[in-house]
């Protein structure tokens, strides 16, 4: 399994009891077993280079049947909540447009698409361009972790739960390099967003609030999945 951040591998760690385990895994790794099946979990950072990197690292690492990235997203997509999990038939690259597939995990099937980058997109007629082409949900990990899954030849799918929407408003640039380049807060950051615009304080509750359903559900339902499919082993 592999979290983009720290926040979003917490929930896995405590709902599988992992325990801490060799770094050759990935950053702030972790091991333990979901039934027959042995479960590693790494986060990867935040961005596709990153990512890419923990996705082949991991896969270096040892004997991997199958990687699952979890964590949240960005909803674009109409009638997409806080905490809806979306389960994506489609990851496109944002640079490239190259589009793969994520393979099906449990019983849940791929629906709608995932828009991966490492540009933060806000303009109306580019979100429009994407929900037009079926995008419901934006990340900044995916598609690089799938590249590198296609390329290795290992099977991988994806459970990103949402923690806020464009619609809101709520995220904007000075809020999203709130974290470092691992995932982890940066307070000095969030303080001086604050002294500069302390109204963002009720945004910035309310973003932690959601974030936190959002790493809930992502996990839950990317734990559903694994449990049916080592079910069926």
């Amino acid at each position: 399994m592999l979290a983009p951040m720290p926040s979003e591998l917490r929930p896995l760690v405590t709902k599988l009891r992992l325990r801490h385990a060799d770094e050759a895994i990935g950053r702030k790794a972790h091991a333990g077993r979901l039934g027959p099946a042995d479960i590693a979990a790494a986060v990867t950072g935040l961005g596709t280079v990153a990512a890419a990197e923990a996705a082949r690292r991991m896969l270096d690492a040892g004997d991997i049947d199958h990687i699952v990235v979890v964590g949240i997203a960005g909803g674009i997509g109409d009638g997409l909540a806080v905490g809806d999990v979306v389960v994506p038939k489609i990851v496109i690259d944002g640079v490239t447009g190259t589009e793969y597939r994520p393979d099906p995990l449990g019983e849940t099937p791929g629906d709608g698409a995932l828009h991966t980058s490492d540009e933060f997109i806000v303009d109306p007629e580019r979100l429009a361009a994407l929900r037009a082409r079926g995008v419901v949900a934006l990340d900044m990990e995916t598609a690089a972790i799938g590249a590198v899954c296609q390329e290795r030849g290992c099977p991988w799918s994806v459970f990103r739960a949402i923690s806020d929407r464009s619609s809101q408003g709520l995220v904007d640039e000075a809020v999203f390099h709130l974290a470092r380049p691992d995932g982890s807060p940066n307070p000095p950051a969030v303080a001086r967003l604050v002294a500069r615009q302390p109204r963002r304080i009720v945004d910035l509750v309310r973003l932690g609030r959601d974030a936190r359903v959002a790493t809930q559900s992502a996990a839950t339902e990317a734990i559903r999945a694994c449990t049916e499919a080592t079910d069926s082993l």
